[in-house]
């Protein structure tokens, strides 16, 4: 009973990730395109926070690019919060 138990919520893991992944991975582009939206728009910041948001921006596509979704969205929303974005 112990093992079909095991095997169950092991298989409820592996289903609930599966199905997360795509969801976090659509969410980087438009991430990425609110950022470039907004830096289009010459946000009143500064040099310096202007260099931070297109490097978290530029660490974000290459994370989304390997697969790597949720670090993707916690340095695009690093960025997005620099730029006054929701």
């Amino acid at each position: 009973m112990k093992h079909l138990t095991l095997t169950t919520a092991t298989a409820l893991v592996i289903t609930t990730l599966a199905m997360t992944g795509p969801a976090l991975a659509g969410q980087c582009p438009n991430s990425m395109a609110a950022i470039d939206e907004a830096l289009a728009a010459n946000p009143q910041i500064s040099a310096e926070q202007t260099a931070e948001v297109l490097k978290l921006r530029g660490e974000g596509e290459a994370q989304h690019a390997s697969g790597k979704h949720t670090e993707a969205l916690a340095n695009l929303a690093m960025a997005k919060d620099i730029l006054g974005l929701k």
